[in-house]
């Protein structure tokens, strides 16, 4: 079976041959400037504790996730939106290791700024069997350190695209997460995080599965 690094890699390549070079040195050099900004390093980490969290789901019901540590330690998933190739071959990743992370005793959950509606666009596309919650606005995402704004450069490149960022996420701000893992424990401290201002690098599962 191939690693989610894997897939990314092989989708990378796809996207070499599909979008223009002078694109991609845009894309490249946004990643560059955001990973400047050491958000990464501002970000929730080992040995924090997690927020007080409630959410609606795909369905609109309203999860907290103190509720769900009473069943289980958490791997929390931050990703951008189901417009995201790379997100999305992350929770089909995230999917394909769920009996795995089920089989610690662990919760799956994922995050993103879409509406419910979308979120569930997401879950259906996916085939999700695990809570993906609605973060109006990046409220908690902003509270674990990880929003940033989508620079004017990538906003017009997202246009060309097709990407509606506004359309799916509800609002006008064109922020968004930069994607993060954590494992948290029942105690509601966090004891794994991987947090990495390029989009394209994501966690491997079998590393949430192993931080368990």
């Amino acid at each position: 079976m191939t690693t989610l690094t894997e897939q990314i890699a092989a989708y990378e390549v796809q996207k070499k041959q599909k979008v223009p070079a002078e694109l991609l040195q845009v894309m490249d050099d946004a990643t560059r400037d955001l990973v400047a900004t050491g958000i990464e390093a501002q970000a929730l980490a080992i040995g924090d504790s997690l927020p007080d969290v409630t959410l609606p789901n795909a369905k609109g019901e309203q999860v907290r996730l103190y509720d769900l540590l009473k069943n289980g330690p958490i791997v929390l998933n931050f990703y951008r939106g189901g417009w995201c190739p790379y997100c999305n071959l992350e929770l089909a990743a995230l999917q394909a290791a769920l009996p795995a992370l089920k089989a610690k005793g662990a919760q799956l959950v994922a995050i993103s700024p879409q509406t419910p509606d979308s979120s569930l666009s997401t879950a259906e596309k996916n085939a999700l069997e695990f809570e993906v919650l609605s973060d109006a606005g990046n409220r908690v995402a902003d509270q674990f350190g990880l929003v940033f704004e989508l620079p004017d450069s990538i906003r017009g490149i997202y246009d060309k695209f097709g990407i509606d960022v506004v359309g799916h996420n509800g609002e006008n701000s064109f922020k968004l997460p930069v994607p993060a893992s954590y494992v948290i424990n029942t105690e509601g401290q966090i004891v794994y995080a991987f947090i990495n201002a390029d989009y394209t690098k994501r966690v491997e599962p079998a590393d949430l599965a192993g931080a368990l």
